[in-house]
């Protein structure tokens, strides 16, 4: 649970830093565009993922260059909500088009969400869907920690590797 929460931890000081590291947007509409900026970040900050997630779907058409960075803190909003699936599907989904820190910020998030989903499938005993899960969860880490091991400062991410190598040494 620790691990699961310093991970969580970890990827928000990601998602903020790649948001300090963005251009400005254009001048046309800007005040909107950081007023909804600002109440996605509050609500997720403040735990209304609800809210949260319809002010990033409502900024998305009109993010521009901000759209991959807007799409990983959905995902981060919707990993945070517990809806693993979509976290996964749009986290893996801006991971395969991006490079860089950027690929490793949404691998983090793809790899929590299938950590988290295999772990499910496993407590309902699909052990097939669940073994999938956590081999992703390894795979997109795997990569993180390699390439990015700055990412991972408080050691969040190699926890969480670390007990999916064990649950998948433990079913072999």
């Amino acid at each position: 649970m620790q691990a699961n929460r310093t991970a969580r931890a970890g990827i928000l000081g990601l998602s903020i830093l790649l948001m300090s590291s963005c251009a400005e947007v254009g001048t046309v509409g800007q005040k909107s565009f950081q007023s909804q900026y600002t109440t996605a970040r509050t609500a997720l900050e403040k735990g209304q993922f609800d809210k949260a997630n319809r002010a990033y779907l409502q900024m998305l058409p009109d993010a521009g260059a901000l759209e991959p960075r807007l799409k990983l803190e959905l995902s981060h909003s919707y990993l945070r909500a517990g809806n693993f699936d979509k976290a996964a599907q749009m986290a893996g989904n801006l991971a395969n088009a991006q490079q860089g820190t950027g690929r490793a910020a949404a691998l983090s998030v793809q790899a929590t969400a299938d950590h988290e989903i295999g772990l499910i499938a496993l407590k309902k005993g699909d052990k097939e869907t669940g073994k999938t899960h956590l081999e992703r969860a390894k795979l997109a880490l795997t990569e993180v920690l390699e390439k990015h091991p700055d990412l991972d400062p408080l050691g969040g991410m190699a926890g969480r590797m670390a007990s999916i190598e064990v649950r998948l040494n433990g079913m072999r």
